[in-house]
């Protein structure tokens, strides 16, 4: 009767989260309000354990400026948060971090390498991205 109480139990772990567990960030984000509704910033996120690959884009809504592409990757930091570098279609290049609030997310982006400084106005701090597609 023990052994089958702890053969349970161990099944009931193996498929339940223990509370504390890291949570994925996969998923689609946006902001298309950004800057006033003049712009729109969209986020994708990919998770594989601790790593996070990330890819996003942001540009004015009438098509004006630069409208720059940016992939990178990072990690997970804790239990709510992953940290990141990147590189951009217009070779900027910067870290960022990401942070969990709610189903949304909270992005800051810093550029460290600055080759085309038009796209600085769409790099920012403190950024909510809203959900907008499935984990």
């Amino acid at each position: 009767m023990k052994h089958r109480r702890l053969a349970i139990a161990t099944i009931l772990l193996a498929f339940f989260p223990v509370a504390g567990h890291a949570q994925n960030f996969a998923g689609e984000y946006a902001d298309r309000n950004f800057l006033n509704g003049q712009a729109t910033f969209q986020m994708s996120l990919e998770q594989s354990g601790s790593a996070v690959s990330v890819w996003f884009s942001a540009g004015y809504n009438d098509g004006h400026s630069i409208q720059p592409i940016a992939d990178g990757s990072g990690k997970m930091t804790g239990k709510d948060s992953v940290e990141f570098s990147f590189t951009d279609s217009s070779h900027n290049a910067g870290t960022g971090t990401i942070t969990r609030a709610g189903e949304d997310i909270i992005a800051s982006i810093k550029t460290t390498r600055v080759a085309d400084s038009r796209c600085l106005e769409l790099y920012r701090q403190n950024m909510r991205l809203k959900r907008v597609g499935k984990k």
